[in-house]
């Protein structure tokens, strides 16, 4: 019994940081849908920054991330010419 909660820890250990992006990327989704809902428009999220990956709570390696400039082209083009668009650009 013990052996296997050893394991099932090491697998929640190692799925941590996956897990905390995807709820990052959740949170983020909440926020843009409830400025769109506010404002009635299409928001568009430009976001530039430093990503840290870690393992077992250890930083082991960091790296810039930008969101493709190319799916914002596309986000734009496909918006209907009547709804306004937010663009929010974020840099460090």
């Amino acid at each position: 019994m013990g052996f296997e909660f050893l394991w099932l820890f090491l697998i929640l250990l190692a799925l941590q940081p996956i897990m905390r992006q995807k709820f990052l990327e959740m949170a983020r989704q909440r926020m843009i849908e409830r400025i769109e809902g506010i404002r009635g428009s299409r928001v568009i999220l430009l976001v530039h920054r430093q990503e840290t990956v870690s393992f077992f709570g250890l930083p082991i390696m960091r790296y810039m991330d930008i969101n493709d400039s190319e799916a914002v082209i596309n986000a734009i083009n496909m918006t209907d010419k009547d709804v306004p668009i937010d663009i929010i650009l974020h840099t460090p």
